[in-house]
């Protein structure tokens, strides 16, 4: 994916809003707006929005497991399956 290409100053997302929502629920990429020639923000589909926030909340499970694992918080897979029998039976 080149950024390249889809980098636009605001004056063309207000001219063309309609063509730019098209494009980009089309391409599913992201669009750069610049403002007085710096990138301001970036536009993009809601679905690939939405995978993106999935992506990074996986992420931030696996980084929040990794620091359990080097801090010790750690319990033996037999141990763990022990407690989740115990548990059903409460139900």
């Amino acid at each position: 994916m080149k950024y390249s290409r889809q980098i636009k100053p605001i004056s063309y997302l207000k001219a063309h809003a309609a063509d730019v929502v098209r494009d980009l629920n089309e391409r599913r990429e992201p669009m750069v707006i610049t403002q007085n020639g710096e990138a301001r923000l970036v536009v993009q589909d809601v679905e690939s929005y939405e995978q993106t926030q999935e992506t990074l909340a996986l992420l931030k499970i696996l980084a929040l497991g990794n620091q359990q694992i080097e801090a010790g918080q750690v319990v033996e897979a037999e141990q763990a399956f022990a407690r989740i029998r115990r548990n059903r039976h409460i139900d």
